[in-house]
Parts: structure tokens; C-alpha cells; sequence
């Protein structure tokens, strides 16, 4: 999974909430290990102020916890939280792709499927963390192009708090999800936003299925519908 504080005019704290992020999104740092603060600010080569600032941003993203003389740990699933995230996802995703349809050129229909041609061979060479990284690559390949940049901003922000650690070495998911990338690019070159939307929505339908899933031991019907609790 790859971040983009770490470019620009990043100040210290950022590039480290940025490399903790991207160490707990790819399974680096797994659910539920506590965190020191000395041996990250050793790791870093950084102070250990930086180090708690980067921390207490991914407490308000959810994606650590800190409690009373134990420390800090990376947060468990929440399922309340991700299953918010989803249905803001799955909503501001497909629009953002309505969008994109109406902008994307051949050349940006050539790139997604090189995109699409990496990701199978980090999947044939049994590397998730590659995959995910990607698999990040490609759907921002789009959302970048829908002509509202803090439209993608604000999509950015629900990826950063995804549990994408949760689906890594997922095998059957991920060849699944090829399958869905693939129909995403070809409903974009017939240029239907409509049939980019449906697209979109299935596979992130079915990604958050996929993950609820091997995180819990079974399924659950889906939050999306007007009329599920």
C-alpha cells in the first residue's frame, strides 16, 4: 500500500505516519502489536516527538489505540468503521469513475492494463504487498482523472483507514479481483458511466464481502442497501 505524505512539503511527522501506515496496511505491522516509541525512533533515525505526533494521526484514522499504562497498538478491526467506510467508498468511488469515464483516453486505457499486467505478475510471484501497492496504482490511475482533485483527496483519505491487511495472501480474492479490474477497463473503453459505475460497485461489493469474511469466519449480508440495518 503506498502513501503520498511522504512527498511535497511533508513535514517529519507526515513521512512517518506515512511509513507506520504503510507497514500496518501491508500486514508489516500485524493487528494488535503494541508499538514502542523508542524503537520506532531508532528504526526512523528521527526523535522520539515526531514519532508520537505520527502515532496520535493514526489514532484519529483508527488505525492504533492507545490505552491506559499499556501503550500503543495497532487497532483491531472495527466493523462498525469499516463497514461505514464501504458505503462511503462505494458511493464516492463510482461517481468519481462517472466522471473519469468522460475523461479517460486511449493512452489511460493502455496504462490501466499495464497496471492490470503487473499486478498478475505480483500475484504469480506470491508478493501481496506488491499487489496491493498496485492494486492502489490502478484505482487512482482513475480517480485521478475525474477532474475534482479534492474529490480524490477525500477518496484517498477512506483508503488510508481500510483494513487492506486484512485481504492480504488472499489468493482466490485477488484472482477474483483481476477478473473485476479487467471488466472495470473495458466497461471504461466502451465509455458507458453507467456500466463503470455497476463495475465499480460490484468489486468494491465484493472486495469488502471477501475481506468481512476471512476476518470474521462468515459472511454477512451487505450494509449497502437502503433497506439493511
Amino acid at each position: 500500500m503506498t502513501t503520498r505524505a511522504g512527498t511535497g512539503g511533508a513535514t517529519k511527522k507526515d513521512k512517518i505516519a506515512a511509513e507506520l501506515r504503510r507497514r500496518i496496511l501491508t500486514g508489516q505491522l500485524p493487528r494488535g502489536v503494541r508499538l514502542r516509541q523508542d524503537q520506532l525512533a531508532r528504526e526512523l533515525s528521527t526523535s522520539i516527538t515526531p514519532v508520537r505526533e505520527a502515532m496520535r494521526v493514526l489514532e484519529a484514522e483508527g488505525l492504533l489505540v492507545s490505552e491506559s499504562h499499556k501503550g500503543v497498538r495497532v487497532a483491531g478491526l472495527d466493523l462498525e468503521r469499516t463497514k461505514g467506510t464501504y458505503i462511503v467508498r462505494r458511493l464516492v468511488e463510482s461517481y468519481a469513475m462517472r466522471r473519469a469515464t468522460l475523461r479517460f483516453s486511449r493512452l489511460d486505457l493502455a496504462q490501466a492494463r499495464g497496471l492490470i499486467e503487473q499486478m498478475q505478475q505480483a500475484l504469480d510471484a506470491a508478493d501481496p504487498a506488491r499487489y496491493q501497492e498496485l492494486n492502489e496504482r490502478f484505482h487512482f490511475h482513475f480517480y485521478e482523472r475525474c477532474g475534482v482533485p479534492s474529490l480524490c483527496d477525500e477518496i484517498r483519505a477512506t483508503w488510508q483507514s481500510f483494513p487492506w491487511d486484512l485481504s492480504l495472501e488472499s489468493l482466490d480474492r485477488s484472482a477474483a479481483s483481476q477478473a473485476e479490474h479487467t471488466a472495470i477497463v473495458d466497461a471504461m473503453a466502451v465509455g458507458d458511466p453507467d456500466l463503470v459505475a455497476q463495475a465499480t460497485e460490484q468489486h468494491i461489493a465484493h472486495g469488502f464481502a471477501a475481506l468481512i469474511e476471512r476476518a470474521t469466519g462468515t459472511r454477512r449480508p451487505d450494509p449497502f442497501p437502503l433497506e439493511a440495518d
